[in-house]
C-alpha cells in the first residue's frame, strides 16, 4: 500500500467516477484504475461495486475511507515537521477558517504572509466552526480560525480578534433604520446561518438573552445566501458588520438599532501536534 494509492482511492471515493478523479489528480484514467485495482488485489478486498460503467463505494470502501484519510493526515503532519526544519525556506501553512473570517479577516493577512515568506505553500480550507474544529482535531489543518468558542479536550483555543454583529433588514421592513428593543426581536421572521456556524451561535445567544423564541423562516449555509433572501424582503438576520458593510453602503439593506452584540474570533490548535515555524510566523504577523 502506498500513499499515492490512498490519495487515488480517496479521490475516486469522493467523485464516484474514475474519469473525474483522474482529471482532478492530473493522471490518466488507466493509472487511476490500476492504482485502485492494485490496492484491492494486494489486500484481497473489493472497495467499489462496478455495475456497467458506473463505480460506487461499497460497505468495505466506506469503512476504509476514514482510515485512509487518517494515514494521509499523519503523513502530511510528518512532512510538515521535516519541512519546518528549513526555517521557512520551504514548508506549508495549513489553515481552515469559518466563512466570515475567510472572506473578510483573512485575505489581507494571507497576502502579507505570502509577501514575507513566498516559498511557503499556503493550504486553505473553508467550513463552518464545527467542521473547522474537526479539521484541526484530525490533523487536516494546523490552524483553525473560527467565530465560535470551541471546547474540545484535544484543542487549545485562544481569542484572536473581535467582531461586531448587526441586525439588518430590507429597506422596506418595519424595523429599517430604527431602534428595536430585545422584547421586539420575536416580532419578525428570521433568516439565519446553519447550526454549527459561529454566526448562528451568536444569533442563538442574542435571542436567548432577550428571552424570546425566534420565528426562523430559513436556515442557509452561507452569508451571501442569507443576505440575498433578506434583501428580497424576508425578515431579518444577524451578521458580522464586515459581511453587511457593502450591502448597507449600496442601500440594499438597512441597519436595525439593537443592543450591541460582540463576539470573538478564536484560534484553534491541537494540543499535542507539532506546531510549525510557518504557523508561528503567520500568527505573529497577524497580531501586529
Amino acid at each position: 500500500m502506498t500513499l499515492d494509492q490512498l490519495r487515488i482511492f480517496l479521490e475516486v471515493a469522493e467523485q464516484q467516477h474514475i474519469t473525474r478523479a483522474a482529471q482532478t489528480l492530473n493522471l490518466t484514467q488507466s493509472a487511476v484504475s490500476a492504482a485502485v485495482a492494485a490496492l484491492e488485489a494486494r489486500h484481497g478486498v473489493g472497495l467499489f461495486d462496478r455495475v456497467g460503467r458506473a463505480i460506487r463505494l461499497n460497505d468495505t470502501g466506506r469503512a476504509f475511507v476514514p482510515e485512509a484519510r487518517g494515514v494521509l493526515d499523519r503523513a502530511k503532519a510528518a512532512e510538515n515537521a521535516l519541512d519546518d526544519l528549513s526555517a521557512l525556506r520551504r514548508g506549508r501553512l495549513s489553515i481552515m477558517a469559518s466563512q466570515t473570517i475567510a472572506s473578510h479577516w483573512l485575505p489581507g493577512r494571507l497576502v502579507a504572509f505570502h509577501r514575507a515568506y513566498p516559498p511557503v505553500e499556503i493550504e486553505l480550507g473553508f467550513a463552518n466552526t464545527d467542521l473547522v474544529a474537526d479539521g484541526v482535531e484530525s490533523g487536516r489543518a494546523e490552524l483553525g480560525l473560527v467565530e465560535g468558542d470551541v471546547r474540545r479536550p484535544s484543542l487549545a483555543s485562544a481569542v484572536l480578534d473581535h467582531d461586531e454583529m448587526v441586525v439588518v433588514v430590507a429597506p422596506g421592513h418595519a424595523w429599517a433604520n430604527r431602534a428595536v428593543t430585545p422584547a421586539e426581536l420575536g416580532g419578525t421572521a428570521w433568516v439565519v446561518r446553519e447550526t454549527g456556524s459561529g454566526t448562528r451561535a451568536a444569533f442563538d445567544g442574542l435571542l436567548q438573552r432577550a428571552g424570546v423564541l425566534p420565528d426562523i423562516a430559513l436556515a442557509l449555509p452561507g452569508n451571501e445566501a442569507v443576505l440575498g433572501v433578506v434583501e428580497a424582503g424576508l425578515g431579518a438576520t444577524l451578521v458580522s458588520r464586515h459581511v453587511a458593510r457593502a450591502h448597507l453602503a449600496a442601500g440594499l439593506l438597512s441597519l436595525v438599532e439593537t443592543p450591541a452584540v460582540q463576539r470573538a474570533f478564536y484560534l484553534l490548535q491541537h494540543k499535542e501536534r507539532h506546531h510549525t515555524h510557518a504557523a508561528a510566523a503567520f500568527l505573529a504577523l497577524s497580531r501586529t
